[in-house]
């Protein structure tokens, strides 16, 4: 069984070698001017498909720099959709002249869930430090330190919450921290 695959690999390679001849026999029957005319050719179709290979990798890149100059854009559409009702209300706020302090309360609170709920939507969280809780430099920007009985490093009081969009902050929460009193 061995011998009858060995007989046909070699009848294979046989008829590629018989079909290398032939071909070369073929170019040896045509003049040298002929064999130039063909080799300038095909140099020209390659040179053609080359010049439409860059064509279209050019096209592909411009179109992907429009695509994400778009997307750069246009990214923070959702989000400001989300806002303009939240300015309407406080421009609805700002235009009554009814004078009643509940009623404006009620408004500014509504406004304030309106705007909580466009936050949670674009995954806009507070970052929220209580007193006693550990500086993180990642999360908290320490605006002074002053003497304390807590220990240091830890949070005094918060001036200002930060806020962090998805895991990325957006901005530190502002803070004073402890030191050890001298």
């Amino acid at each position: 069984m061995q011998e009858n695959q060995n007989i046909a690999a070699d009848a294979v390679d046989n008829d590629n070698i018989d079909a290398t001849v032939a071909e070369q026999a073929v170019e040896q029957e045509l003049s040298p001017e002929q064999q130039l005319a063909a080799l300038n050719a095909e140099v020209a179709e390659l040179k053609d498909a080359l010049l439409r290979a860059r064509a279209d990798q050019e096209n592909q890149r411009r179109r992907a720099q429009e695509e994400l100059a778009s997307a750069h854009k246009y990214a923070i559409t959702k989000f400001a959709g989300e806002l303009v009702s939240v300015k309407d209300y406080l421009e609805m706020a700002l235009l009554d002249q009814s004078g009643q302090i509940d009623t404006l309360k009620m408004g500014v609170d509504m406004t304030l869930k309106q705007l909580v709920s466009a936050f949670e939507k674009a995954q806009i969280k507070d970052i929220a430090p209580k007193a006693g809780d550990k500086l993180d430099p990642h999360q908290h920007q320490a605006m002074s330190a002053e003497e304390s009985d807590a220990e240091p490093n830890t949070i005094v009081r918060v001036m200002q919450k930060g806020y962090q969009i998805a895991d990325r902050v957006l901005r530190p929460a502002m803070v004073v921290v402890a030191k050890a009193k001298a």
